[in-house]
C-alpha cells in the first residue's frame, strides 16, 4: 500500500511540475511579449487579463505542488510537542479540516462556473470565463489529491515525532 502512494505521489508530483513549469514560462513569454509590443507603441489589449489569469492557475497548481512537498503553511512542532497519544487525532483532524475546506471550494468552485454560464472575458470574447474559473475546482481536487497521498507520511511522523520543550536545545 505504501508503495503504492509513493508511486503515485512520485507521478503526480512529476506531473504538477510539468504544468507548473508550463504555466511559469507561459506567463513570461505572455509578459514579455506584452512589453516588447508596448515598447514598440502597439499595446496588446489582453495581455493584462491573459497574465493574470495564468498567474491565478498558476498560484493554484503551485499551492497543490507545495501542498504535496508538505511545503505549505504548517506548524510541525507543535504537533511534535503535543503528548504522543494526541498527536494522531490532531494530525487527522487538521487533515480533515484542510479536505473539508477544499472540499467546499471545490464545490462552491462549480457553483461559480454555473454562474458563469455564457460569460466571456472582456479582452478575448470568444474565451468562455467559466474555462479561466475552472482552476477553482480543478486546483480544490488536485490540493485534495496531495494531502490524500501524503497523510500516511504525516501520520506516521506524528506516531514517531520527537517531544520538544518549548525551549530550543532543551530536553523534556
Amino acid at each position: 500500500m505504501r508503495l503504492a502512494f509513493s508511486t503515485l505521489q512520485r507521478y503526480f508530483e512529476r506531473l504538477l511540475e510539468i504544468i507548473t513549469s508550463i504555466l511559469m514560462v507561459s506567463l513570461a513569454v505572455v509578459v514579455l511579449v506584452a512589453v516588447v509590443y508596448r515598447t514598440s507603441g502597439h499595446a496588446l489589449v489582453w495581455y493584462d487579463e491573459v497574465a493574470a489569469i495564468q498567474l491565478a492557475w498558476l498560484t493554484y497548481y503551485a499551492g497543490a505542488l507545495a501542498a504535496l512537498k508538505r511545503a505549505h503553511i504548517g506548524v510541525p512542532g507543535l504537533v511534535n510537542a503535543l503528548p504522543p497519544h494526541i498527536r494522531v487525532p490532531v494530525v487527522l483532524l487538521a487533515e480533515g479540516i484542510i479536505i473539508g475546506f477544499f472540499g467546499l471550494m471545490g464545490w462552491l468552485g462549480v457553483e461559480v462556473l454555473q454562474v458563469l454560464e455564457g460569460d466571456t472575458l472582456v479582452s478575448l470574447p470568444e474565451v468562455p470565463t467559466a474555462l479561466t474559473q475552472s482552476v477553482i475546482p480543478i486546483g480544490s481536487v488536485l490540493f485534495i489529491i496531495a494531502q490524500i497521498l501524503t497523510m500516511p507520511e504525516a501520520l506516521d511522523e506524528a506516531r514517531r515525532g520527537k517531544e520538544h520543550s518549548p525551549v530550543e536545545g532543551i530536553e523534556p
